[in-house]
């Protein structure tokens, strides 16, 4: 069974997530930018034994990448993101220092997720599903069999993710949500980029901007 992690980290209270099984580890989203939080993030790897396979973006804004250099070197594990949002993360080099980030440190990716993909972890596997709106490339991380989605900047609970920024879209959002998280089951729970979780069902219910159930 593949145990999740989460961690909060840098001004933007970003949730950066380690989903592991036998021993091997997925680190995503990794927004650790201070050295302390660089080490919370390294001691809860090696106090595991756990081998990074992998660090993988669901979207590359400047608080879900901070992390990227610093993990992938220290684990040795490469970063996978969609193309997509492979201007988007050339970009965050440009505009960190705006920030404060002035220690920024840019990682590319090793290689894009291909089209359908599934990823084992253990004896699992998580689907990557393609939710634009937010950013170009976003992606989603589905686990099937244990019916829980590392959701990203889309879907928050009683929120959704801004579309403000370059590359995002409204209406392309509210088409990802419907059509990809709203056609989950209702029990399927949300870890999303910033916030708690929350669960499927209680956004079609209760979420104010894309809500498709009525209230009782």
């Amino acid at each position: 069974m593949i145990s999740v992690q989460v961690f909060t980290f840098n001004p933007f209270e970003e949730n950066t997530y380690v989903l592991h099984a036998e021993g091997e580890a997925f680190v995503i989203d990794p927004g650790c930018y201070e050295q302390q939080e660089q080490q919370v993030l390294e001691d809860y790897i090696r106090s595991r034994n756990l081998r990074v396979a992998a660090v993988l973006n669901t979207h590359c804004h400047i608080d879900h990448v901070l992390g990227n250099y610093f993990s992938c070197l220290a684990f040795q594990a490469p970063l996978i993101i969609h193309q997509l949002e492979e201007r988007m993360l050339r970009a965050v080099a440009t505009y960190a220092p705006n920030y404060g980030f002035h220690r920024y440190q840019e990682k590319q990716p090793d290689r894009f997720f291909a089209p359908g993909e599934r990823l084992a972890l253990g004896p699992e596997e998580l689907e990557v599903v393609f939710v634009p709106g937010h950013s170009p490339g976003h992606v989603a991380l589905y686990n099937t069999s244990r019916q829980w989605i590392i959701g990203g900047d889309v879907l928050f609970h009683r929120s959704i993710g801004r579309t403000d920024l370059p590359g995002g879209d409204h209406d392309t959002l509210i088409r990802s949500i419907q059509s990809q998280f709203f056609s989950l089951p209702d029990d399927v729970v949300v870890y999303p980029g910033h916030g708690p979780a929350t669960t499927v069902g209680a956004e079609k219910k209760y979420n104010p901007f894309c809500a498709t159930s009525p209230v009782s």
